[in-house]
């Protein structure tokens, strides 16, 4: 990938905290890209979370589809979303973002942040929304807005349609790679790590598909019971921030520490909170098959190298968690309706497709599927730039 077509770093003049924006590339002078808030923050790591939205635009290119891919950007802000000076920072970093909001960069929540509290932040920051600049690419601006925000508005057995979709995308993900493997959701554990909208729904799709999950990270530290947990308990007792009230564990649940989740007897580990969760030290604990990154950036390269090397299979994020993305598109440009069932199929469909075409890619090549996504990413960018045009 080459480098960034921009980078700013931003001070805010009431708290001295920073933060950042980098446009990775521009495809039809428009790109994507979530927004994250958390302490440690740096212009490096928004940096490569730009370039791998990048990726996931162009992993989902379909000539026929009426979504065609953007560029990809992100933002970050240096902060703990739950520092009483959070928000107000959000609203100035988004008002001082605001030519690029309005132009060229289409953002939403990431890390630390709900898109209801970037909703009300761009209001306050006087933007029409926080993916505004997209709306000249539309055939019915109108029509289109209507239907994204009645797809938001679609709630699925108290969690809502936009919470739920990149956990159907990652879950989908994983079932792949154990259907190639021909192994039997019955009887397959699960761990994961971080219960917020990724983590908690890839779990609900994972248990409701019949594996079991074992163990649960939060910021308090690991909930486990090898018989399996009480998932739709513990998704109805988390707080704004994904934590669990421990009040609803059950006599056979057990806490951990944080970092307990690393080391479970599971075959499927999904690191769903933080970047740079899995490095070249931690990863030695790890005896799961699969590792499916629902996080962005969650396994360092130099620990993939080393898990690789004991037959550990990383599903990178590229692919795994790219439906949250995907389905704002589809949804937008009229590919799907807001329908719960609709975009639940689409998403299964897309993502199962995907997964399959990246390890099928790696077989052939004898090669990581990470490896493989970034082939297809090469195959794809040409093809793309040929019939839209970009800007690196």
């Amino acid at each position: 990938m080459t480098t960034p077509l921009m980078s700013l770093v931003w001070t805010d003049h009431v708290t001295g905290r920073q933060g950042f924006l980098v446009v990775d590339r521009l495809v039809r002078g428009v790109s994507s890209g979530g927004l994250r808030m958390r302490p440690g923050c740096t212009l490096d790591e928004v940096a490569g979370l730009a370039r791998g939205m990048t990726m996931k635009e162009a992993l989902h290119y379909n000539p026929e589809g009426r979504y065609v891919p953007l560029g990809g950007a992100k933002g970050g802000i240096d902060c703990d979303p739950q520092d009483p000076d959070a928000y107000g920072l959000l609203v100035r970093y988004l008002r001082a973002m605001g030519p690029y909001i309005e132009t060229l960069w289409t953002t939403g929540e990431d890390l630390g942040l709900t898109q209801d509290l970037v909703d009300r932040a761009a209001a306050e920051a006087g933007l029409v929304s926080s993916i505004q600049a997209v709306y000249p690419l539309l055939d019915d601006e109108a029509a289109a807005r209507r239907r994204l925000a009645d797809a938001f508005a679609v709630d699925v057995d108290g969690i809502g349609l936009d919470e739920l979709v990149g956990g159907c995308g990652v879950a989908e993900s994983a079932l792949a790679a154990l259907d190639r493997a021909s192994v039997p959701y019955a009887g397959t554990r699960v761990a994961v790590q971080g219960l917020g909208t990724m983590g908690g729904a890839t779990a609900r799709f994972l248990t409701r598909a019949g594996l079991t999950v074992v163990a649960v990270a939060d910021i308090k530290g690991t909930i486990a019971n090898p018989r399996g947990l009480d998932v739709e308990a513990l998704l109805a007792a988390r707080d704004a921030y994904g934590t669990v009230d421990r009040g609803v564990l059950r006599p056979g649940d057990r806490e951990l520490p944080g970092d307990a989740w690393l080391s479970v007897d599971a075959e499927v580990l999904v690191p769903a909170a933080v970047s740079y969760a899995i490095d070249a030290a931690n990863q030695e604990r790890i005896t799961a098959r699969w590792i499916v990154e629902a996080a962005n950036m969650p396994v360092l390269p130099e620990a993939e190298e080393r898990l690789a090397a004991r037959g550990v299979v990383v599903l990178p994020d590229v692919v795994v968690n790219s439906g949250t993305n995907a389905w704002w598109w589809w949804t937008l440009f009229g590919d799907i309706g807001a329908d719960a069932d609709e975009a639940f199929a689409y998403t299964r469909r897309s993502m199962r497709a995907l997964v399959d075409l990246m390890l099928a890619r790696a077989e052939t090549d004898g090669t990581t599927p990470r490896a493989a996504a970034h082939a297809l990413v090469d195959d794809r960018l040409p093809v793309i730039a040929a019939r839209f045009g970009w800007y690196r």
